[in-house]
């Protein structure tokens, strides 16, 4: 079975429990459940990973390079300003695919603004917790 890397943010930990207004009511656990059966069925290894340290999913996306043929990330509020993780995307050379639970580009200003974007093969938003599996569909593709 190929392997994914399927990567959480700043915050996402707190799914079910923040703000269920604009991110629903699963928690991080139900959702990281669903995600790896649904890769399961794709026929892919889904790991996933989790972090507030921008250092750390940077590491995790250096490492994926070797070990993954694909990664889905969900980079939170890095999404708006953290150019060392589009630096970190564009060194390697395995599809990364931006998600985010809410569409970024009904929010806030300042949230429709993705700076990783550009290095990413496509972002998918707005379709709550199924934004990971339309990019694991995704990866499916590419891979």
């Amino acid at each position: 079975m190929k392997k994914i890397l399927v990567i959480h943010g700043p915050n996402l930990n707190l799914l079910g429990k923040r703000e269920p207004g604009v991110y629903g009511n699963d928690t991080f656990e139900t959702i990281n459940c669903e995600i790896l059966e649904y890769a399961k069925e794709l026929d892919f290894d889904a790991e996933i990973y989790q972090s507030n340290c921008e250092g750390e999913i940077i590491d995790a996306i250096h490492n994926a390079r070797e070990s993954s043929v694909g990664i889905v990330l969900n980079a939170g509020a890095y999404t708006h300003y953290s150019y060392a993780i589009r630096d970190a995307i564009s060194a390697i050379n395995i599809p990364v695919i931006e998600v985010h639970l809410s569409n970024i580009h009904a929010r806030d200003e300042f949230r429709s603004n993705s700076v990783i974007a550009p290095a990413c093969v496509g972002q998918i938003s707005g379709f709550g917790k199924n934004s990971y599996n339309l990019a694991i569909q995704a990866l499916k593709r590419l891979v």
